[in-house]
């Protein structure tokens, strides 16, 4: 098949293109003006920025899809300013994805493979989440709150854009590119002794590979299965356990308790509802309806080793 995949130079969308090329597709990277030195080696590369409409639809057209993968996000810049990189981002999952389901349509794509993020789920019900569970739109944090508004719309316009439309719910990437990586924020932070365990760290995390996640979206494109699905590892686990974990892999100093009431001040209000009240999420959906499941089960299998 003809495949398009937007965010091309991203932690997922790179090594996506090869593996999709290693199954015989024929793909085209899209990636933003004065990328194209860092594009993955692909059949062709086009050039567009995601907010400029008339760009991206001429870039998609010029390819002629049958497929677009949407792998955009501006997460490259969390490490000099989270605010910029999340408030990016959240255009990239409105306006950008307006946009590239505009240019699908007009140049005759039929399907729609879509990222979306797995820890945006309201902290109620049981402590590991289905699809249906309620996204936490009423988050306290404006910035949360503005995240997960924007995760909402993408997925609204994913599922109701007329192509066969589907969202990958990515839980928590770890491995090569990602926070979790050792030179990653996260693990700088933990190696630096600057990520207590606050409240007990009953918060619990659904981990994924950067390889599953490319698995799985090898599989939104070549199967006939549309929706929302979690894309998660089968060991949804408490901070109280992956954390001290990944101290141990890291051989960093071993996380300090702190009381729930001090942690939204020393490690913000996200940090803090991930450790101590997330919930996680089940991949059961996408087990039985995309045909995919996780070569790496446990993130204790190679949590903080790359």
């Amino acid at each position: 098949m003809r495949v398009l995949v937007a965010g091309a130079t991203g932690v997922v969308g790179y090594p996506l293109v090869g593996a999709l090329r290693a199954r015989g597709h024929r793909v085209s990277a899209l990636v933003r003006r004065g990328s194209e030195g860092r594009a993955p080696e692909a059949d062709e590369v086009v050039v567009a920025d995601a907010l400029d409409r008339d760009a991206v639809l001429a870039a998609v057209s010029s390819a002629r899809p049958e497929v677009v993968v949407h792998q955009m996000s501006a997460l490259r810049l969390l490490r000099d300013d989270p605010p910029a990189a999340f408030a990016l981002t959240a255009r990239l999952r409105t306006e950008g994805t307006a946009h590239l389901i505009e240019a699908a349509r007009a140049a005759g794509a039929r399907r729609l493979v879509a990222q979306s993020i797995a820890f945006a789920a309201a902290p109620a019900g049981d402590p590991v989440l289905d699809e249906d569970a309620p996204l936490y739109l009423d988050a306290p944090d404006l910035g949360w709150a503005s995240t997960v508004r924007a995760v909402a719309e993408l997925e609204r316009q994913v599922t109701g854009s007329g192509l066969e439309g589907v969202v990958l719910r990515y839980g928590t990437l770890y491995g090569p590119r990602t926070a979790y990586a050792r030179t990653g924020t996260t693990a700088r932070s933990v190696l630096a002794g600057r990520l207590p365990l606050p409240g007990g760290g009953a918060g619990i995390m659904s981990f994924l590979h950067v390889e599953d996640a490319v698995g799985a979206a090898v599989a939104g494109v070549e199967s006939e299965a549309t929706g929302v699905f979690h894309v998660t590892d089968d060991d949804p686990a408490p901070a109280a356990q992956w954390l001290p974990h990944l101290a141990r892999m890291l051989a960093a100093p071993s996380p300090r308790s702190v009381p729930a009431a001090l942690a939204p001040r020393l490690l913000g209000w996200f940090m803090a509802h991930q450790l101590m009240s997330a919930h996680g999420a089940a991949n059961d959906r996408a087990r039985t309806a995309l045909g995919w499941k996780p070569v790496r089960p446990s993130w204790r299998d190679g949590l903080g080793q790359e």
